[in-house]
């Protein structure tokens, strides 16, 4: 963490009044803590980004091509004539105030911009003056205003403050997705090359290795090997590894942090075990290593390029239908936008268990199943052996990851799953769960280094629900299905409520497995002792 980071006490020290100018007159300050840093020149070259350069946002010269405000606005009129639901939101917000309190980075910050109701208002004033006639005639009396760099910095600097969380739009009366705002800033943003490292690089390097982190595939399958060998060694048990298996049934994807950091590693420790204990003929991909899709972040374009390397390799191995895992944004576009970027995937088949016979047909035409509806479904049929108390050394909560549950509505298999695998399991408030679930604050290529004040501060709220169940219960566990969780949790963790781990769901079935012909465990997946 920066030196110069403020204790926890100091840092929810927030001044609420509002400032003497109005909200128009005001223009952000690029403290260090509360961005991120631009794109690498390599990385903009790579996927052949407008205005490719070399600068920073505290830069005071942005070096915008000379026409960007003809660009932004052209980008915009484009959008508006594409996405009815943009002109929408935009048109049809009364400015009621539900959502303000609702977005941790305003409960975390006491910045009035933050309100996604003001954050989409940076957006909508330069609608109403560019294409409402309104704006057009009366300007600032209308709620319009001018395009000038400093509302472009502005832009930049609140929306790349927002997580895309969709957490206000459960409580907005009208129903406006003001994570949709956000993406379509963002789109308007990168038109004249303003994005930020955490997006731009791991896209990039999607294309290039498959994955986000960069691995070339040789080290890729290395390191699953790593994985196999130390199950061997927990288990006595060498698992299967087939990696670009043509004819597979099944083609699993997880995020690559998870065969790459901790403590997503367990997690992948407990997917090859449950495989290879069911039988499940699946295969890896080297070419599509890569669940997560940072494209979503930039740009529609990007991310349905991104989201096609996932069918493409499952048409090109051959497989029936899609698996995956442990993951968040991977949902959220697979769920809610792959049927109009690169679908339906008539081409597979409806995913079937091949262990219970169950028909997932919810996944009909995504043709991709959630790892925790397939594990779920392989416990209510009793096709698995567990051994709770394995589990014991955790009292454990659930997080639930954003996408899973806002896009997917999955809330009720990964607490089944628990409920199986662990023996004592306890809800944080209801008003911090399932569709209301607060963000870890680092999501939508928010999670930097640099970045690190205005994540402590977005992730508070989700903080402050863990210390209430550590508080009440003992929870010494946050268990949680995504990658950025995995992530971002832990120094979040460590900073707000310290002596809480996370995990993912698959670590605690992991643990809890009792595989055929096992060697006695003597310790989980993290090599600590059973029970201590």
């Amino acid at each position: 963490m920066a030196e110069e980071l403020k204790k926890p006490d100091d840092l929810l020290d927030i001044n609420l009044s509002p400032p003497a100018q109005g909200w128009m007159e005001t223009t952000p300050t690029f403290r260090k803590g509360t961005y991120c840093y631009s794109a690498p020149l390599k990385h903009q070259q790579y996927l052949e980004l407008p205005n490719q350069r070399e600068w920073q946002p505290h830069d005071a010269d942005w070096k915008l091509p000379a026409n960007w405000k003809e660009i932004i606005l052209d980008g915009m009129e484009k959008l508006l004539k594409k996405h009815r639901s943009f002109r929408l939101f935009l048109d049809i917000c009364v400015r009621c105030g539900a959502c303000a309190d609702k977005c941790h980075f305003f409960i975390g910050s006491g910045d009035p911009k933050n309100m996604p109701v003001l954050r989409a208002e940076l957006l909508r004033s330069v609608y109403r003056r560019y294409f409402t006639l309104g704006g057009k005639l009366f300007g600032k009396l209308a709620g319009g205003r001018e395009l000038t760099v400093d509302v472009l910095k502005e832009w930049f600097y609140y929306f790349f403050q927002c997580t895309e969380c969709r957490r206000c739009s459960v409580y907005c009366p009208f129903g406006i997705d003001t994570c949709e705002i956000t993406m379509m800033a963002r789109e308007l943003l990168n038109l004249v090359g303003c994005n930020i490292q955490w997006v731009i690089e791991p896209a990039s390097n999607c294309f290039r290795t498959g994955n986000h982190l960069g691995v070339p595939p040789h080290a890729f399958k290395k390191t699953l090997e790593f994985a196999v060998d130390e199950i061997e060694d927990l288990t006595g048990i060498r698992v299967d590894l087939p990696i670009n298996k043509k004819g597979a049934e099944i083609l699993f994807i997880a995020p690559s942090a998870d065969y790459f950091a901790s403590p997503h590693w367990f997690t992948l420790l407990g997917y090859l075990m449950l495989f290879h204990e069911i039988g499940l003929d699946y295969t890896w991909s080297a070419y599509a290593s890569e669940g997560g899709n940072f494209g979503l972040f930039h740009s529609m374009e990007l991310a349905k390029r991104l989201n096609d390397k996932i069918y493409a390799e499952a048409k090109r191995l051959g497989v029936k239908w899609i698996l995956g895992g442990e993951c968040g944004h991977m949902w959220r576009t697979i769920h809610q936008y792959m049927d109009t970027f690169n679908g339906p995937a008539d081409f597979l088949e409806e995913p079937v268990s091949p262990i219970t016979g169950t028909r997932f047909e919810n996944t009909k035409s995504t043709k991709m199943v959630h790892i925790a509806e397939f594990t779920a479904d392989l416990i209510k049929h009793n096709k698995l052996k567990l051994a709770p108390h394995r589990n014991d050394k955790w009292k454990v909560t659930f997080h639930d990851s954003c996408n899973p549950a806002r896009a997917m509505g999955l809330f009720e298999e990964p607490r089944f799953i628990i409920n199986n695998v662990c023996n004592s399991f306890y809800e944080m408030p209801e008003n911090t769960i399932k569709e209301r679930t607060f963000c870890c604050g680092s999501g939508a290529g928010l999670g930097a280094d640099e970045n690190i004040e205005m994540r402590l501060r977005g992730g508070f709220p989700r903080a402050n629900a863990v210390k209430y169940v550590k508080e009440t219960y003992g929870v010494n566990m946050v268990a949680c299905m995504c990658a950025i969780d995995k992530a971002s949790l832990p120094p979040l963790f460590e900073y707000w409520v310290p002596g809480v781990e996370v995990a993912g769901v698959h670590e605690l079935v992991g643990n809890a497995l009792v595989m055929k012909g096992e060697t006695e465990r003597k310790t989980n997946l993290r090599g600590e002792p059973l029970g201590e």
